[in-house]
């Protein structure tokens, strides 16, 4: 007998002695970890096998139903889960799987397919394990973190590693994403969705991709941005585009001399838009602004892309270089004015639109514009920009502003039977 109990000691003892931080994260989240199912109605062409009805009726379509997965993430005990948008996309049923191994039905509270990301909802009676969203803007390179997902339908796989590089930009499925976490955790199909965490066990990040041309290069969205747009996703349902106010440009040599600025980082304000929340938070054309949302900011595209993930009325701050010191301010975006949305597609393009019975179409050409000339008429009916289904004035003017920092966009055009894409500078 006390043979016995020596030896389930020592047994005891070695497990808690392998028992490790990334033991202990895996113990605390993977509760909270779900997987999501997802299932598309889409149509398939297919053959008869009579050749005689191939010759008459050539190839038919069919609906088949498609299933797609993914990984999710409890946030909140009352059922609120993250995911990508990616997983959900053109899904006409939602379910996930709790670890437990309950199947619930889900609904999407709201998505925002710029930053792939999307928050669902399950009903439940009592409260679920839910992970806490942590912070990103003080992730150090080289920091452990760790993956779980569900990869190729693998429940609970978990992959560690560490934080490769922060603030990169990737394109997939003809989008370019933005300000991303860089990670050599292995993110595999599947693994979308799942929470990227920190050794403490704090969500730091939304596993999104992997770069396909290389081994060990995944992308997380930030919890920082993770929270801005979750807390607009659960009020409104999308991300509510924002106005800022103030133009940027890079830095030349001359100019930095000029300014006194001796860094080779920041960007150059070059204008600022009257009435703008810019303007009011005492911005001004000169300025080279060294810091947004306590990030550096080493040049003009940077910042643009920092700003986009900002919504309304989340104020962030600033810090420019002016008459040789150092100025804090603070920006509080603000809705982006309709009429300003309107200018964007009368003066950048070159025309405007209407809506009538779910079709938006070119009411007016401005003589001498963009679009003057490359032929555009009015009658001309537009379906998309930069592959975003556009059905309303509103969504016209999502779209725009979306791209307004972008050189040019891409329209999808029909006229009469027949559809074009047309590139137009912005």
């Amino acid at each position: 007998m006390n043979l016995l109990i020596l030896a389930t000691a020592t047994l005891l003892a070695d497990v808690n002695s392998r028992r490790d931080a990334v033991v202990q994260v895996v113990e605390k989240v993977s509760p909270a970890v779900v997987y999501v199912g997802t299932v598309q109605l889409v149509e398939r062409s297919f053959r008869s096998f009579s050749p005689l009805d191939d010759f008459f009726f050539g190839p038919r379509e069919r609906t088949e139903a498609v299933e797609g997965l993914g990984s999710g993430v409890i946030v909140d005990p009352n059922g609120t889960i993250l995911t990508n948008e990616h997983v959900i996309r053109g899904a006409s049923q939602i379910h996930v799987i709790l670890a437990d191994g309950r199947k619930l039905d889900a609904d999407v509270i709201g998505s925002d397919a710029d930053n792939d990301l999307a928050v669902l909802k399950i009903n439940v009676k009592t409260p679920l394990p839910a992970a806490k969203l942590g912070a990103s803007n003080d992730l150090m390179i080289g920091e452990k973190v760790i993956a779980i997902g569900s990869p190729f339908g693998l429940k609970k796989t978990v992959t560690a590693g560490v934080v490769s590089a922060v603030g990169r930009s990737f394109s997939a499925d003809n989008r370019t994403y933005d300000d991303f976490i860089q990670t050599d955790a292995s993110i595999n199909p599947g693994n979308s969705g799942g929470p990227l965490l920190n050794i403490d066990g704090e969500v730091i990040g939304i596993n999104s991709a992997i770069y396909a041309g290389g081994q060990g290069i995944g992308f997380a969205i930030p919890a920082d941005k993770v929270r801005r747009i979750v807390t607009e996703l659960s009020q409104f349902g999308k991300l509510r585009p924002a106005w800022i106010g103030f133009e940027v440009t890079n830095l030349n040599p001359k100019v930095a001399r000029a300014a006194g600025w001796d860094r080779t980082f920041g960007a150059l304000v070059s204008a600022i838009e009257p009435g703008s929340p810019a303007e009011a938070a005492g911005m001004q054309e000169g300025d080279i602004v060294m810091t947004a949302g306590g990030h550096q900011i080493d040049d003009a595209s940077e910042l643009r892309v920092r700003l986009k993930s900002y919504p309304a009325k989340a104020g962030f701050p600033v810090e420019v270089f002016r008459d040789g010191k150092n100025v804090a301010l603070t920006i509080t975006p603000s809705e982006y004015p309709p009429k300003l949305a309107e200018e964007l597609s009368w003066k950048r393009l070159g025309f405007r639109v209407k809506a009538a019975a779910g079709t938006l179409t070119v009411a007016a050409i401005r003589p001498g514009s963009n679009a003057a000339r490359v032929g555009f008429a009015s009658g001309d009916v537009l379906l998309k920009v930069n592959g975003r289904p556009v059905a309303s004035e509103g969504d016209w003017r999502d779209a725009l502003v979306s791209a307004r920092g972008a050189s040019s966009v891409l329209l999808l055009v029909r006229r009469g039977r027949t559809g074009y894409h047309v590139t137009l500078p912005f």
